[in-house]
């Protein structure tokens, strides 16, 4: 349904396009719009008048409110006669930036020009009372003379020219500001910059003082290996002698020595054995440092392997008080290196019979997810949780810790886990002072 309009007037003559303009202000005025809208409602009224006028003998005008949605002033410009809707489309192409929308078109009588402005968010509420009052005022209107509309148009100018030369002054202010921004950001920028350029120096000076002493850490490492290989090969000869002379003494072949010399060669045949177990694991710690170890992959009958150790550690295990059990594997095979690993579940086994005086020592073996897992549970003297890693560290000895039987030399259990290592696997403890521990050995399972 189309709503009323609020006033209706026929152009005749070009004196009218001054009163259309007039009537356009009015009419933008008493909706509530904005002194710059008035005026632009206005002028596009007069620009498109006098584009129809010379074109044909009237045209007739109606200001309607579209209330529906967002409240519109819409004008209606209708010229009987000639379709020319191309030819004046094309000639108020720059009125229609003065309005929100503005269409040209063929009716059936002539050519209608629609053009519509949207009255702004505060403007009053358009009842029909106030949209009758409206229609009062209009009707009472009074058109002005040509010079009082070019009167208001200058007003309207100087206005606008004002307006200009305010946000001309705004503009300037604005860009003086950004200019002083610009400046202080340029200036922090720089100084970021530099800021940043020292720290990447400092950065590159880091990491090449790091590749430095990473070079230098591996240099001693390596010289820590060299030497404890050379060391360690030096020393096996003369106390192998040792050993050799010493089992000579007291050969039923060689003179008879006293008791006390007996027992001082046997002192000193110890000694010598002792030292000569160090010198083995000093000699295999720095062979698996060195990297000098490659594993020999093949299949690993576990139940031989248990055998073996179960055979070699048993004349270990002499003490009643300490149950020594080397269960059956409930996993026949294994790709593995046998010697090594047999290497590593020697030394766990060694090390729990040294430590544990009363109770049990127990080797299992358990399938885990995709791995193996090899456990070494003891009833010993245990060892606390903040130690629990440095017993992985050469010469490291719990402190407080007597072995039960024979002498440890710290170096079982580190080449133990450098061995693990090796084997794609790992190790670790898990341990409670006075309780025990268990040392759990897990590779990967490939049959």
């Amino acid at each position: 349904m189309t709503a009323e309009p609020l006033m209706r007037m026929r152009l005749r003559v070009e004196q009218d396009i001054f009163v259309v303009r007039q009537l356009g202000r009015e009419v933008a005025r008493a909706v509530g719009m904005e002194s710059q809208d008035q005026t632009r409602v206005a002028t596009a009224l007069s620009e498109v008048a006098r584009v129809l006028l010379p074109a044909g003998q009237y045209t007739e005008v109606a200001f309607t409110i579209e209330p529906i949605g967002v409240p519109t002033l819409q004008v209606t410009m209708a010229q009987p006669g000639a379709e020319e809707a191309a030819r004046l489309a094309d000639q108020l192409r720059q009125v229609g930036r003065l309005v929100d929308t503005m269409e040209v078109d063929d009716g059936g009588t002539g050519t209608v020009v629609r053009m519509a402005r949207r009255l702004p968010l505060g403007a009053p509420r358009l009842t029909p009372d106030r949209m009758d009052e409206i229609r009062a005022e209009l009707g009472r209107h009074v058109p002005g003379t040509p010079l009082d509309e070019l009167a208001v148009q200058n007003q309207q100018l100087i206005a606008a020219l004002d307006e200009v030369r305010a946000q001309r002054d705004d503009l300037a202010r604005l860009n003086a500001e950004l200019e002083e921004t610009n400046r202080g950001v340029m200036a922090l920028y720089n100084q970021l910059s530099q800021e940043l350029e020292e720290t990447n120096r400092g950065v590159v000076a880091l990491y090449a003082e790091l590749d430095e002493k990473s070079a230098q850490l591996r240099a001693a490492s390596e010289a820590k290996s060299r030497f404890l290989a050379n060391v360690s090969h030096e020393l096996r000869a003369p106390v192998t002698a040792i050993i050799g002379l010493g089992r000579l003494l007291t050969d039923s072949g060689s003179d008879e020595l006293t008791t006390e010399q007996s027992r001082q060669v046997d002192l000193i045949r110890t000694s010598a054995s002792d030292l000569l177990t160090l010198v083995n694991g000093l000699l295999d710690l720095a062979k698996a440092e060195a990297g000098r170890i490659e594993p020999n992959w093949s299949e690993v009958d576990l139940r031989a392997v248990f055998g073996q150790l179960r055979g070699t550690l048993r004349p270990l295990a002499t003490r009643p008080e300490v149950e020594f059990s080397v269960e059956e594997p409930a996993v026949a095979r294994l790709r593995s290196d046998e010697v090594l690993l047999a290497q590593v579940l020697r030394n766990l086994l060694t090390n729990a019979l040294k430590f544990t005086e009363a109770g049990s020592v127990r080797l299992s073996v358990r399938r885990v997810d995709d791995d193996i897992e090899f456990v070494v549970a003891d009833t010993g003297t245990g060892i606390p949780h903040e130690l629990q890693e440095r017993v992985f560290e050469e010469f490291y000895q719990v402190p407080g810790s007597k072995p039960v039987s024979g002498r440890g030399t710290g170096l079982g259990l580190p080449y133990a886990r450098r061995l693990a290592g090796i084997l794609g696997g790992g190790l670790w403890v898990d341990s409670t002072p006075g309780e025990g521990s268990t040392f759990t050995l897990r590779l990967p399972f490939t049959s």
